[in-house]
């Protein structure tokens, strides 16, 4: 049974910092490319961020994240991580982890970025 279970999320300052986990079972976790989305209030999913399974760990990310977010995998923990740097009020939203061989979605973390 394919399982992914973020955690990590919480409530921070504008400028702050948080650390996403998604942790992984039920696949063979390093032959498959993984993602980050994040969902707004009122706002349609957006892709945050994606990893590949390639040796070169390949990576590409939304615009809005650019510079501030880094997504990177850890494949003897079947694990994938996004930190992100320099949280603003606008990247307040659900985060959900996506990949695996139905592109699998997780249940998501909520971020708060607000003073």
């Amino acid at each position: 049974q394919v399982q992914l279970v973020e955690s990590g999320g919480g409530l921070v300052q504008p400028g702050g910092s948080l650390r996403l986990s998604c942790a992984a079972s039920g696949f063979i976790f390093r032959l498959y490319a993984m993602s980050w989305y994040r969902q707004a209030p009122g706002k349609e999913r957006e892709l945050v961020a994606a990893i590949s399974s390639r040796v070169d760990f390949s990576t590409n990310y939304g615009d809005s994240v650019k510079g501030r977010f880094a997504i990177s995998r850890d494949n003897a923990k079947n694990t994938v991580y996004l930190q992100m740097n320099s949280l603003q009020p606008e990247d307040t939203a659900v985060y959900y982890c996506r990949g695996g061989p139905t592109d699998y979605w997780g249940k998501g973390t909520l971020v708060t970025v607000s003073s």
